[in-house]
């Protein structure tokens, strides 16, 4: 069997950038059904990872496709499936790829969405639209803004009339109800299911620093973020958003699987900011009052900090990690004020 063609990187808009994919299975989401998926499974459509080809591998019902794909239509009408997103969330934008698709992909796409609080939606779900139908190429990305400042938990995904796509990424900014506030309950400020995202970073050639703030442990040196060996002056450094202010009580610093590329040392700075901007955040942040003075760190370890400066309710970190290297998770602990 021949080996496997990688779906090359390709850089995004802004919200892939800003926002998490909420649409990726390793997070949780599900695809939920769908009208058809004789030729491959919807699953594969929400892996997180490059669409991959295989030119010689084939199965019971034809070629293997990385993606969902249908049986051509004979009838009238079209395709079309639901997903569950990976958490709640305020949806920026959408990724809708086509990557190896290229004699079978959907002509167009249209998504609709609905907010549910039970894990399938049912008959009385409110669907409204949220992309219009839009036309495809094949072995394409087509990057597509939403404008919607709505909370959604599912998507459905139409094809028209069939055919399929490789990947369904939907870039959002998680939402969690804060209005069940407990100011004792100690929980992880920065976690992407609290609503934690990143901002901005000197580097992130390996690795975005939004993956320091997913669920669990790393679960290999891919899953963290990691810059390129530094060959000037200075160290490296990414910004975070706390999902919630809060006063934060502890650090844990987790370098799982990175052995010979972990930072020699690290430190935290933070501030509360209302109403800055990127550029503005980037520029302030190198005067923010420190957090965490430099603590050393070693190899594929969790190492936990809790000597942390009273700084007061925070919004925002700034992690500096001296002089380079991976870090796979960074949690900050500590309790939501209003």
């Amino acid at each position: 069997m021949s080996n496997a063609i990688v779906s090359p990187a390709i850089e995004g808009p802004d919200f892939t950038r800003t926002g998490l994919n909420l649409a990726d299975g390793s997070l949780g989401a599900e695809f939920l059904s769908a009208t058809d998926a004789f030729f491959a499974p919807g699953e594969r459509m929400l892996d997180p990872g490059p669409a991959t080809f295989y030119p010689d591998r084939y199965d019971d019902n034809g070629k293997w496709m990385d993606g969902w794909e249908t049986r051509r239509r004979r009838t009238t009408g079209h395709d079309s499936s639901i997903i569950r997103l990976a958490m709640p969330g305020v949806l920026l934008g959408v990724d809708i790829d086509t990557s190896f698709f290229t004699g079978n992909f959907a002509p167009a796409v249209s998504i609709d969405a609905c907010y549910s609080p039970e894990a399938v939606p049912d008959q009385d779900s409110l669907w409204q639209p949220l992309l219009a139908a839009t036309e495809l190429k094949g072995n394409a990305h087509h990057f597509r803004a939403l404008n919607s400042n709505a909370v959604w938990t599912h998507l459905r995904l139409n094809l028209f009339p069939d055919g399929g796509v490789a990947r369904l990424r939907v870039y959002g900014i998680p939402h969690r109800d804060w209005s069940d506030l407990d100011p004792s309950q100690s929980i992880d400020l920065i976690a992407v299911e609290n609503g934690g995202g990143q901002i901005a970073w000197s580097d992130a050639h390996y690795g975005e620093p939004r993956k320091m703030l997913r669920p669990g442990r790393g679960i290999n040196m891919g899953d963290g973020w990691e810059t390129r060996r530094r060959r000037e002056p200075g160290n490296d450094w990414c910004i975070l958003s706390l999902g919630h202010q809060g006063i934060a009580e502890r650090v844990e610093v987790d370098t799982a699987h990175f052995k010979g590329n972990f930072p020699a040392r690290c430190s935290i700075q933070a501030a509360c900011m209302q109403d800055s901007t990127t550029q503005s955040l980037i520029t302030q942040s190198m005067f923010w009052h420190t957090l965490m003075d430099e603590q050393p760190l070693t190899a594929d370890s969790i190492h936990s900090f809790s000597e942390l400066k009273d700084l007061g309710p925070i919004t925002h970190i700034r992690f500096n990690i001296i002089p380079d290297g991976g870090v796979s998770r960074v949690r900050l602990f500590g309790k939501p004020v209003a």
